[in-house]
């Protein structure tokens, strides 16, 4: 990929990585069964599982968030100049 279509990614990145942080803080304050039904590990409030947090889902998604965030800071940078 060239440095111009990379440079182009800068914004997609920051919010991707916006919207990750968020689903993060949501993983961490409700329980499964407050989840919405999309997201991955919601169960009935009748589940034995119903009261569990999912930590690991929001650390997952923190860490794919900073690796967005990282991308975006590294693109930003200024343009080498060829030698």
């Amino acid at each position: 990929m060239s440095a111009t279509t990379l440079r182009k990614l800068i914004v997609p990145a920051v919010v991707l990585g916006v919207v990750l942080v968020i689903v993060a803080i949501v993983y961490f304050v409700e329980p499964a069964h407050s989840l919405p039904s999309f997201f991955p590990g919601h169960v009935s409030a009748s589940s034995s599982e119903a009261s569990h947090h999912h930590t690991k889902h929001g650390i997952a998604a923190i860490v794919v968030a900073l690796a967005c965030f990282a991308f975006a800071w590294f693109q930003s940078g200024p343009k080498t100049s060829g030698a």
